[in-house]
């Protein structure tokens, strides 16, 4: 196991009822003028946002409230938010709903802190020196952004659009609210994009370069017996508490950095991410769901780079399959059917042509693989690297 130091501030406070802790929690971190940010008019329309209002308003907080957030979020809500957000004076930020209102949130709250940057700036190499305390509702089991150091914004003022992410422990929310109630009325797709997500948050930094973190293996794996186990029990009966609970509560560890311990290495990242890097190069360009454009490519991937380590595929089939095949190509090949299996359970697409509607063109895969390698100027992966040419050959086994 490589040296490494380990940073996960978050305050986790789990279970029903618990939004109504939201004034208590902003208090505690020093929020006096909260900007919340959300997504569609369902948060309206349940009473969601209307409760933590009240309830922050209660507390004798001033608050803004902010919707319009969208999958894939956009650069250009977020100017918006920021330009509401420093008319108001906000000292505080709380995200309400998934991924991507937690993502617009903590690039909000870097903008309003530095004010003489645009928002993008921060994505396109200006580091992040200061930002204003954010806090999360969850609302939606997925990206595990209420735990990470990372966000993903859409640069949609270009043509074409590009998505790129960033990594700082500015991107920390200070506590994260996880009521699994609030997932139970998401549509069923939802779910299982959600779920797939999370197995490959913990695909990517299982699949490293650096390995011998025999701990981190086991909690890996565990974390993937779970969301295979209840991923499609949720998508199946979202009334399902017990199901509804363990998806939201492997979101969080999922994206927390514990199944990556120890694999960093000299280098920067806890993993591989060759695969989030292939499905966000398509979500720039055709506005797809996240953990669809996952499902799409992993196989794919796979079977692209398995040779670089057959081990690490067959120790993947035998502890979260139990596989007693002895020979590690075979078993391997087993795990990654498995796999397309559990993704299959959850209504997620295997390829290109499921995920897009369309089989996409030669032009279109080449126009995908330059997004992916932001024109062909980089390479991606750490399992194997993966130049242009890799990546278009895997585009292309999985069209």
């Amino acid at each position: 196991m490589k040296k490494f130091v380990y940073y996960a501030p978050t305050e986790i406070v789990f279970g029903p009822d618990t939004e109504l802790r939201a004034a208590e929690l902003v208090r505690k971190y020093g929020g006096s003028r909260v900007l919340v940010i959300y997504g569609g008019h369902s948060a309206v329309k349940s009473g969601l946002i209307g409760r933590i209002a009240e309830n922050l308003r209660a507390a004798g907080l001033e608050v803004l409230e902010r919707g319009g957030v969208v999958p894939n979020p956009l650069v250009s809500t977020a100017r918006e938010m920021v330009k509401a957000g420093l008319a108001f004076g906000a000292d505080f930020v709380l995200g309400v709903g998934g991924g991507s209102v937690m993502d617009t949130a903590k690039g909000v709250a870097h903008a309003l802190a530095s004010p003489e940057h645009d928002i993008w700036d921060f994505w396109t190499g200006t580091k992040v020196t200061k930002s204003l305390p954010v806090g999360a509702v969850l609302t939606i089991s997925a990206a595990g952004s209420e735990t990470s150091n990372s966000a993903v914004l859409t640069n949609d003022l270009v043509t074409p659009p590009t998505k790129r992410g960033i990594n700082t422990d500015f991107n920390r929310c200070r506590f994260a609210i996880m009521n699994p109630e609030l997932t139970m009325t998401l549509p069923k797709f939802q779910i299982g994009a959600g779920a797939a997500d999370i197995f490959m948050h913990t695909s990517e930094r299982y699949f490293a370069a650096i390995l011998g973190n025999h701990l981190s293996d086991e909690i890996a794996e565990g974390l993937f017996r779970d969301i295979i186990f209840y991923g499609p029990r949720g998508v199946e009966d979202p009334s399902d508490y017990e199901a509804m609970s363990e998806i939201m509560w492997c979101g969080s560890v999922s994206h927390v950095g514990l199944t990556g311990i120890g694999s960093k290495g000299d280098t920067p990242r806890d993993g591989d991410w060759a695969c989030h890097q292939l499905g966000l190069a398509i979500s720039a360009l055709y506005d797809s769901t996240h953990g669809a454009t996952l499902t799409a490519v992993w196989a794919a991937w796979c079977r692209y780079v398995k040779d670089a380590n057959i081990a690490r595929f067959a120790q993947f089939a035998r502890k979260v399959y139990g596989i007693t095949e002895p020979d590690d190509e075979k078993v391997a090949e087993e795990g990654i059917r498995r796999t397309n299996d559990f993704f299959r359970s959850l209504g997620m697409p295997l390829s290109l042509t499921e995920l897009l509607g369309h089989t996409p063109t030669d032009e279109e895969i080449e126009a995908i693989a330059t997004e992916c390698t932001y024109g062909k100027k980089r390479t991606i992966g750490s399992f194997k690297e993966l130049n242009f040419d890799d990546i278009t050959a895997i585009y292309k086994s999985c069209r």
